[in-house]
């Protein structure tokens, strides 16, 4: 009986070994952000604060005066953030659902800085003057590379080597 014990206790401690491990191992890779953190839009050195959304599949960014023609978005970001006039590509379109409609928005690809790594990410482009928060970081910006701790806010300044001194 006892000797069944031991097999059945040796056998949950590798299956738990084996299986956890892995993940304990890459959760200790990622950055720990919270639900608010300040980016830095690249090459620009713009400072914005960002809403991390893991509800949101991806990021968007507060585009005012958003113009796309021959498949170029002209927009200028917000006043509070120093009205910078932007042309971008755009690389494709989104439809996203809202909880009043469906929208098609551009989608334009923009270096930014969050804590300590510049990632290239995919971002939609909207008028969001009537939220609080000009940026939206969606899952496509957060895999692989952080971990949300939704109880905090502001736990990883933007300190990239690219972005400029703020």
């Amino acid at each position: 009986m006892m000797e069944k014990m031991w097999t059945l206790v040796s056998l949950a401690f590798f299956v738990q070994f084996f299986l956890f491990l892995p993940g304990m191992v890459n959760a200790e890779e990622k950055l720990a952000i919270g639900l608010v953190e300040d980016v830095i839009l690249l090459p620009w050195g713009v400072r914005l604060p960002a809403r991390i959304d893991t509800g949101a599949a991806s990021s968007s960014l507060d585009a005012r005066e958003l113009k796309v023609e021959d498949n170029v978005a002209d927009f200028r970001l917000p006043d509070p953030y120093g009205g910078l006039k932007l042309r971008l590509p755009v690389v494709g379109w989104k439809t996203i659902r809202t909880s009043e409609s469906r929208e098609r928005r551009p989608v334009v690809e923009m270096e930014i800085c969050l804590g300590p790594k510049p990632l290239r990410i995919k971002l939609n482009l909207n008028d969001r003057s009537m939220v609080k928060y000009p940026l939206i970081i969606g899952r496509n910006a957060l895999k692989k590379n952080f971990l949300v701790d939704c109880m905090k806010s502001n736990c990883l300044p933007p300190t990239c080597k690219e972005a400029p001194a703020q």
